[in-house]
């Protein structure tokens, strides 16, 4: 008896693959293997980068909430250390886009926790 073969489901794996790698250059859009690497690496990296950019928008955070804590006096361990102390329920995403859009309501809150 002849092995039977799927052509169907083999060819719609293909297609999948090779509508993701259109807009690449070269034989990484058409050539199925060279497509298929390029493929499955693009998919390793957006996977990786978006647990990176979590960690590079909170360093990005830091950075804005210590340069305000520092026209007011304070350092950014410091002035964390007295938000959480003082029961400010409000997260780094908040207090940087105080800090960079809502000076006044920054410096408020900075006086609160002093």
């Amino acid at each position: 008896m002849p092995r039977s073969q799927n052509k169907v489901a083999s060819r719609a794996r293909k297609k999948k693959i090779l509508k993701l790698a259109k807009g690449s250059f070269g034989r990484r859009k058409n050539v199925w293997t060279v497509a298929k690497n390029s493929v499955e690496k693009g998919l390793g990296y957006a996977y990786r980068d978006r647990k990176a950019k979590k960690r590079s928008f909170r360093s990005i955070w830091i950075q804005r909430i210590n340069a305000a804590a520092r026209e007011h006096g304070m350092s950014y361990s410091e002035f964390m250390g007295k938000v959480h102390k003082s029961g400010v329920e409000l997260n780094r995403k908040a207090l940087a886009d105080l800090a960079m859009n809502h000076p006044e309501a920054f410096k408020a809150i900075v006086e609160k926790v002093k």
